[in-house]
């Protein structure tokens, strides 16, 4: 089973005392020849005047994008407690016990407009880039990271069920090979009779579920029909608790899980219904 996640938007930047970034010590050796030009095209960008409009972010978040010209001797942690957004704050990927945290080591994917794909353990500093912007140098980043990915990724997929968490923008990065189960987590609210699409319900439920799938017990699943089994144990949760959830979700639990047949995209579309 290969999960992929999209980064979170939030990070916590880690303490000063934290290793420096070292491109060597992250997993995927294969990737760090283009997370060098990554990394140079943002660290320039960053400090020019009109960062904040190629980045696509708001004055609000200038000092984000600031730090980014020191992120080559900026102090770093693991992935797992870089990334503390919506999802990953249900995911708990930091509360694991080391079984846990071993089996999301080499089961999640965090893929990244900066890194390529990094897993939970992997040391990073807090940055900010999206992989919907384009950088002087290296183009529009989904398409950048594309051949570099499947180099990458392929071999992990071929054969193996991927469970595809990842926004449309990341998902543009990489496609898993079609010998792949390939299956897209969609989340639908429904109230009164009506489903639909919300964004906090997702980012947080498809948490939930990437918690699930690494703390159940007995054997992970390999296909479609067996990932939405897995996913039905969830039926009757509280979205409020499990996975440590914010306090908007209190009231909200999972009402079903339905299997979809193949999209155009070649993914199957396992969705999650909430309350």
């Amino acid at each position: 089973m290969l999960v992929l996640l999209p980064p979170s938007e939030g990070k916590t930047a880690p303490p000063a005392t934290g290793p420096t970034l070292d491109l060597h010590a992250l997993s995927s050796p294969a990737l760090t020849e283009a997370r060098e030009r990554v990394l140079d095209a943002l660290v320039q960008v960053s400090g020019r005047p009109g960062a904040l409009e190629v980045l696509g972010v708001g004055p609000g978040l200038a000092a984000e994008v600031a730090r980014n010209v020191h992120l080559r001797t900026a102090p770093t942690a693991p992935a797992r407690r870089v990334y503390t957004g919506v999802l990953y704050a249900a995911a708990g990927l930091d509360r694991l016990t080391p079984t846990q945290r071993e089996r999301a080591a080499s089961t999640v994917r965090i893929v990244s407009g900066l890194w390529g794909a990094v897993t939970p353990d992997d040391p990073i500093p807090a940055y900010r880039l999206s992989m919907g912007t384009t950088l002087t140098g290296v183009g529009g980043l989904a398409a950048a990271w594309r051949d570099h990915l499947g180099s990458v990724l392929d071999p992990r997929a071929e054969g193996d069920l991927v469970v595809d968490c990842r926004s449309a923008t990341y998902a543009a990065a990489w496609r898993p090979p079609s010998s792949a189960h390939r299956v897209a987590v969609q989340v639908l609210r429904e109230q009164a009779g009506t489903r639909t699409v919300v964004s906090h319900h997702a980012k947080h439920t498809r948490g939930v579920l990437t918690r699930h799938l690494l703390t159940r017990r007995g054997k992970a699943p390999h296909d479609a029909d067996t990932l939405a089994a897995a996913a039905a144990e969830l039926i009757g949760t509280s979205l409020g608790t499990a996975g440590g959830a914010g306090p908007g979700t209190a009231a909200s639990s999972v009402l079903a899980v339905e299997l979809g047949p193949t999209s155009r995209t070649a993914a199957r579309v396992l969705s999650l219904v909430v309350s």
